[in-house]
């Protein structure tokens, strides 16, 4: 299977396909997703936390039917950890059993005990491995997170697809890996590793959009309350002082919570007791709750009532 696929020959089959697992993508990214796959070229997701990124890999993965290799990401990743690390403990051994067995050839030992039987694959070396079904997914999530160090390591892997490693020399994959790169933006990715990608900002969807993915998502809810939610978690968005807005995964938190509560109507009790669930942090739960809760259900009825009219 080729990275493209065989029924992914335009855009509207890359939508389709997201359909189909219940990603409800805009046209701009399924265009995006699809040169990503035609070019063979890194995809880089940058958005806010819980809109969808990872989640692209994840569909991606299943749906044409290959392995997903997942690096996350955080302060300190380095080499050993997400590329590749010799097996120190096993390499002792065999180097003492030698002695033991006064067999030892320095040179042919050295070059027994450096070489893939002592390897420890790490995610990116993994990626670079083809399966009888192709070129796995490799999902690098928050890469923001990392120092800046790794960042320039990657030059490598995202430019040829290929690992050097001094011991053994360079690894390169037959068939490049399916490459998503996720950065929720708490700080700046170098230009010279966007270069070697794709790139698609990832935007809270509109109301229309969230609607659908609530409804494909958790078809059991009341469709009343979801159309409530929608509105809610959309006007919280519109307001600067929150320090965390909500994404779309809140949102479908929120649903499922209520819809575990048999909740089918907000009401400003319903949503004090919840907030817990849609907002994050203390001080944006102690804005929104009480007076401000009340007046924005109190406007969200009034609108959904003059639309049902």
């Amino acid at each position: 299977m080729s990275a493209t696929a065989p029924n992914l020959n335009s855009i509207d089959d890359v939508q389709d396909l997201l359909i189909s697992a219940n990603y409800v993508a805009d046209r701009s990214l399924a265009t995006v997703l699809y040169l990503s796959l035609k070019m063979g070229r890194p995809l880089f997701l940058e958005g806010e936390a819980g809109v969808g990124k990872t989640e692209i890999a994840k569909v991606l993965a299943n749906q044409l039917n290959r392995p997903l290799i997942r690096l996350q990401c955080y302060e300190g990743l380095d080499v050993s950890s997400a590329v590749y690390e010799w097996n120190y403990a096993r390499q002792m051994i065999e180097i003492r059993m030698a002695e033991a067995a006064h067999d030892v050839d320095r040179k042919a030992l050295g070059a027994n005990i450096f070489s893939e039987d002592f390897l420890i694959k790490r995610p990116i070396m993994q990626a670079l491995e083809n399966t009888e079904v192709g070129a796995p997914v490799l999902l690098i999530d928050e890469l923001d997170r990392t120092d800046e160090p790794f960042e320039a390591y990657l030059l490598e892997v995202l430019s040829d697809f290929q690992v050097t490693i001094p011991e053994m020399g360079t690894i390169k994959a037959a068939e490049p890996p399916i490459v998503i790169i996720t950065s929720n933006r708490t700080r700046e990715i170098h230009d010279a590793l966007k270069r070697r990608c794709l790139y698609h900002w990832v935007d809270y969807p509109s109301a229309e959009r969230e609607k659908d993915i609530i409804s494909r998502k958790l078809p059991n809810a009341d469709k009343r309350l979801s159309d409530q939610i929608v509105a809610f978690v959309q006007k919280l968005r519109e307001d600067p002082s929150l320090f965390k807005l909500p994404g779309v995964a809140e949102s479908l938190d929120w649903t499922n919570a209520l819809t575990e509560l048999n909740v089918v109507s907000l009401d400003p009790d319903v949503i004090n007791d919840t907030l817990g669930v849609l907002l994050k942090y203390q001080d944006d739960i102690s804005k929104i709750q009480g007076h401000v809760a009340a007046e924005l259900i109190s406007q969200i009825n009034a609108e959904i009532g003059d639309r049902s009219d």
